[in-house]
């Protein structure tokens, strides 16, 4: 089982980046997908979540608005486009990927993190 995330990079305040999380060896249709972002010396906290087995989705007040959730079942990728960024953004993401809870659970499997610098 493996969680890839990828589509970090550099960009300007107010631009957009799109984050992917793509599995293999699992169906993202049966599991709660959550975002996370870890700033430096700070614990993980959870920014998104898409729930295949609800199909509820949450966002984070600092994220809502700006951010949206989304999954592709045909390349069981879940995906995070963000706009609007702020230098406040800059951070490593991380997807995961949960069954046997809720978004505000615990997750199963994780993928690495993705690093999102906004800066000018």
């Amino acid at each position: 089982v493996q969680l890839q995330a990828s589509g970090g990079g550099l960009v300007q305040p107010e631009g957009s980046l799109r984050l992917s999380c793509a599995a293999s060896g699992l169906n993202l249709d049966d599991y709660y997908i959550g975002w996370f972002h870890q700033f430096p010396g700070k614990q993980r906290e959870a920014i998104s979540c898409l729930n295949n087995i609800n199909g509820k989705i949450y966002y984070a007040d600092s994220v809502k608005d700006r951010f949206t959730i989304s999954g592709d079942s045909a390349k069981n990728t879940v995906y995070l486009q963000m706009n609007s960024l702020k230098s406040g953004d800059t951070a490593t993401y991380f997807c995961a990927a949960g069954k046997g809870g809720s978004c505000f659970g615990t997750y199963d499997y994780w993928g690495q993190g993705t690093l999102v610098t906004v800066s000018s």
